[in-house]
């Protein structure tokens, strides 16, 4: 099971040891990079409401036509 995620000199995605599709080589530093970005994204979106920034907090005006 492991070597289904670890392969040495192939490409960033690699078959699925079972099902249909890919997975990530573990193997490729580019699937690290893909996962700090994912990783990045989740936390920035399960930031606590206490942590507001300045320009979120102050109302902005809309003016339409």
């Amino acid at each position: 099971m492991l070597s289904s995620y670890w392969q040495p000199g192939d490409e960033m995605l690699v078959e699925k040891p079972f099902g249909i599709g890919y997975t990530l080589n573990l193997a490729n530093w580019r699937s690290w990079v893909a996962l700090a970005v994912v990783g990045a994204l989740l936390w920035q979106e399960n930031r606590g409401p206490g942590e507001v920034t300045e320009s979120e907090d102050e109302p902005v005006e809309v003016v339409v036509d």
